[in-house]
């Protein structure tokens, strides 16, 4: 089956998406067969029509090229453009950088840092470092198709577009620049054949308590403080020793912003009562760490709380105990369908998961004390 619609040269063969298309005649000189054909290796037609539209792309610049050195051009006249002279007076891409790291990365961790320039390294290793005004929509075009056939999900090419705007936009505000940011109106396609993100099963919840208690060490009491807490992986790594508050009536931890680790949003910072393993879990850290500052030094300095090394290591020990489409985010899934079984309160579960609540009257009073929380969570 063909689809011409598209004009892309794809079929199928057992499923499987093949690239098929006819060399031009005026360049079967250079090919054995008259006809291009071979396999895209998927069966997913949103990844065929992706690769399909760059191997079409890259095709037809290499038959222009073949085209041109044909051609009898005796002479070759290159004018300096009056506008372009003028556009290369503009900040280059490098230079955007350097103006966004100044103006927003104060009080920023290494990550903000980091982030920001691995994503103008993509583009300046893919389309040089040029004045902001040099860009087009179709360059834009070809670093998302880049970004994709590296093997990149839509989101992560999505957030580092995001990134590559902003430090853009600053620039082309804080100086005026007459020109337009050709990164900003780049068309991403849909994510539906991506697998969702599964909850955890209470038959691997249960599982996964015994192994950590099992274990006991201080990557599965970081992986049992999530099991029944509902904290996100980096609020759990980033804490304080002083956070996880155990002589209180209500056993709580406190998350709270620290130079070493922002929060997600302003509604992340709360109380949430300990019950179950992830009580266990806090007395485990307290008894073991209690001249620490840190509740998990392995991945927490005064200056830098690395979630993203504690998030790979316990990926890698939970693959063989959950299912496939199951990582360790998760337990966050897990965490808010266990609250909905009980008939939680949305407001309630919102604030037990640092999720953010609609409504201006949200924002009024002191919220739910601690007490009201472990109500719900002992429920669960």
């Amino acid at each position: 089956m063909m689809y011409k619609k598209e004009e892309l040269y794809l079929t199928t063969r057992n499923s499987i998406f093949y690239f098929v298309r006819r060399v031009p005649r005026d360049l079967i000189q250079y090919y054995s067969s008259n006809r291009i054909s071979f396999s895209l290796k998927t069966k997913s037609k949103l990844k065929a029509l992706r690769v399909s539209s760059t191997v079409k792309q890259k095709l037809e610049d290499y038959w222009l090229g073949l085209r041109l050195q044909k051609l009898d051009i005796p002479q070759i006249l290159i004018a300096k453009d009056k506008v372009n002279s003028q556009r290369d007076d503009n900040p280059t891409l490098t230079q955007a950088l350097d103006l966004y790291l100044k103006l927003k990365g104060q009080g920023r961790d290494r990550v903000f840092f980091r982030t920001a320039r691995r994503n103008i390294r993509y583009v300046t290793d893919l389309l040089g470092n040029r004045s902001l005004s040099l860009y087009s929509s179709k360059d834009a075009g070809k670093f998302r198709d880049w970004l994709l056939d590296r093997g990149l999900q839509v989101n992560s090419v999505k957030r580092i577009f995001s990134s590559i705007r902003s430090i853009i936009n600053i620039c082309i505000s804080e100086n005026g620049l007459d020109c337009s940011n050709a990164f900003s109106r780049t068309y991403m396609p849909s994510e539906d054949d991506k697998p969702k993100r599964s909850p955890l099963p209470s038959k691997n919840l249960q599982d996964l308590r015994y192994l950590c208690k099992k274990m006991d060490d201080d990557l599965r009491w970081l992986l049992a403080l999530l099991i029944d807490s509902g904290l996100r992986l980096g609020e759990a790594t980033g804490l304080a020793t002083d956070d996880i508050v155990l002589d209180h009536q209500i056993p709580h931890v406190k998350v709270r912003p620290h130079p070493w680790r922002r929060l997600k949003t302003i509604g992340s910072e709360r109380d949430v009562p300990l019950v179950g393993i992830s009580l266990w879990a806090a007395k485990r850290i307290k008894e073991k760490g209690a001249y620490h500052r840190f509740a998990f030094p392995r991945y927490t300095d005064g200056e830098y709380c690395n979630a993203n090394s504690a998030s790979a290591a316990l990926n890698k020990w939970l693959k063989p105990f959950i299912h496939k489409n199951c990582v360790v985010h998760s337990l966050r899934h897990s965490f808010r369908d266990r609250l909905r079984a009980v008939e939680c309160p949305f407001d309630v579960i919102d604030r037990l998961g640092g999720w953010l609540t609609a409504g201006v009257g949200q924002g009024y009073g002191k919220g739910y004390s601690v007490g009201i929380l472990e109500k719900w969570m002992d429920k669960i």
